[in-house]
């Protein structure tokens, strides 16, 4: 489960800027939108991040999939003559002489522990990475390793096992990589990798994927169909029955409609709206992260939906049995309300005139208890929308 995730000059995010998914105690409203797991606190299902075009917002998105891509191939350039991770992944913000270091940082939950991982790179070289545990029953940390430059220093559940590894480790490594792809009796590193990888960082056009539906919907046909046709009927896109044929070299994905005659009318998969085929690639996104208590961190996801899809989506991750958490960018300002969504799950991105991007939650700002979200957010109360000024199309005579 995501608790937090912390960037530190990584695009148009120069300073430092968490999104935490842990809930305010405070705040008593919608306490199902919480997953609770029998600790003091509690966290979010779902986080919504508003903005106006080119705040920033999506650069959250980004930088997730930049955190997740340098761990994934940050221990593979040892061999190849790829470039390395951090070079392909640096991305810092630009607007400024000289480029600094950038930094992340995620905190999971797993079990009883809670892990803290980061790090610091630029270019060249992992400039500093950590790793702590904490056991939730009796809130003591541990130090699983501390690294700093070229000096990695292991705490005592791992260092016997880990000591002897520690000068073959290149300085354009991550430690947490190079362990993860080791044998080890201790498996602490492949639990923080895989809840790292865990969760699912999706494009906004990420419908115009094909693979994604050729890799998995013949998979949910065949397992799930009948949950798959439930809520296409759910969402009302007519469509009564959905199979595949891979008996060619390409697969051909047909959908069923009923006629005025009464007559069932077969269609190409990808003859269907773009809206409806954007809520079938959701409904495997959502169906892997709710059955295996994923996070899923999705861009724009308002594009091609309806605002009653897009609730209906959402409502999705608000099944008790769950512990899978939504997080999305959107400019679709329909939902933003008090019926739907608690102070502490509403989030903004806005961008100064030097480029700087900021994030701010709802919940920092003082709200009126008879507030309305969506009027305050467009009278600019919270940032985050576009300074529009007078603009003339006529052509100056």
């Amino acid at each position: 489960m995501l608790v937090q995730f912390m960037l530190k000059n990584v695009l148009s995010f120069k300073d430092e800027t968490i999104i935490d998914m842990t809930a305010i105690n405070a705040y008593k409203e919608h306490d199902s939108n919480l997953i609770d797991c029998g600790m003091k606190e509690k966290f979010l299902r779902v986080a919504a991040i508003y903005g106006a075009n080119a705040s920033g917002k999506s650069n959250l998105y980004l930088a997730m999939s930049y955190f997740q891509r340098i761990i994934e191939e940050s221990f593979n350039n040892v061999s190849d003559k790829r470039s390395i991770a951090i070079r392909k992944f640096y991305m810092p913000f630009l607007f400024e002489d000289k480029p600094e270091n950038s930094e992340y940082q995620i905190v999971v939950i797993y079990g009883n522990y809670e892990y803290r991982y980061g790090f610091e790179y630029n270019d060249k070289r992992i400039a500093a990475e950590w790793l702590y545990r904490k056991n939730l029953e009796s809130s003591r940390t541990a130090i699983i390793f501390e690294r700093a430059a070229e000096k990695v220093e292991f705490g005592a559940s791992v260092r016997k096992e880990c000591e002897i590894y520690k000068e073959q480790i290149p300085t354009e490594t991550l430690v947490l990589s190079f362990f993860n792809k080791l044998k080890l009796k201790n498996n602490v590193f492949k639990i923080v990798y895989e809840n790292i990888m865990d969760t699912l960082v999706v494009p906004a056009d990420f419908w115009e994927n094909t693979e994604i539906i050729e890799e998995f919907l013949p998979r949910v046909i065949d397992n799930e169909k009948e949950s798959l046709i439930e809520f296409l009927t759910a969402i009302d896109t007519g469509i009564r029955d959905i199979s595949y044929d891979d008996t060619e070299k390409e697969i051909k994905f047909t959908t069923v409609h009923k006629g005025k005659d009464g007559a069932d009318y077969s269609l190409g998969l990808f003859f269907e709206s773009e809206g409806t085929i954007k809520s079938i690639v959701l409904f495997i996104y959502a169906r892997i992260a709710i059955l295996n208590d994923k996070s899923i961190f999705v861009d724009e996801l308002n594009v091609k939906l309806h605002p009653l899809l897009l609730k209906f989506i959402i409502d999705l991750f608000y099944t008790e049995r769950s512990m899978a958490q939504l997080i999305y960018t959107t400019h679709d300002t329909t939902l933003m309300d008090k019926k739907f969504f608690r102070r502490d799950q509403i989030w903004f991105v806005q961008k100064d005139e030097f480029g700087y991007s900021e994030l701010l939650a709802l919940s920092d700002f003082k709200v009126r208890s008879d507030a309305s979200f969506e009027k305050d957010y467009l009278a600019g109360v919270y940032g985050g929308i576009p300074l529009l000024k007078d603009y003339d199309m006529r052509e100056v005579e």
